[in-house]
């Protein structure tokens, strides 16, 4: 196997973790509702503000940056996007240096 499709591997490997993650994640906020709402139901909590849906919204909130990450963010920001963004750092690097050394060269000979 060679390097670049050792990455390739890697690189579905990963991602594969990241979606088994998300969706365990799913279900564990699917039952861990249902027992927060069936825990509410049996401490008979009468009081106005319903904690456990906070509970549940702040959940979902966290399962939706859970979902972004790894469907939205991680799925254009991958090594193929890195390694564009390092080589038009490198270049912008060589350019500097050689626009130095232009300039270093210049004061020498005046």
């Amino acid at each position: 196997m060679n390097t670049e499709q050792h990455e390739m591997y890697e690189y579905a490997r990963r991602r594969i973790k990241q979606k088994k993650g998300l969706y365990f994640h799913f279900v564990l906020f699917f039952i861990g509702s249902i027992f927060i709402f069936a825990l509410n139901k049996w401490m008979n909590v009468e009081e106005p503000t319903n904690w456990y849906i906070w509970v549940i919204t702040a959940w979902v909130f966290l399962f939706i940056l859970h979902f972004i990450k790894v469907f939205i963010t991680d799925s254009f920001m991958n090594k193929n996007w890195e390694r564009e963004q390092i080589n038009r750092l490198m270049i912008m690097q060589e350019k500097k240096i050689e626009q130095l050394k232009n300039e270093v060269e210049n004061k020498k000979i005046v």
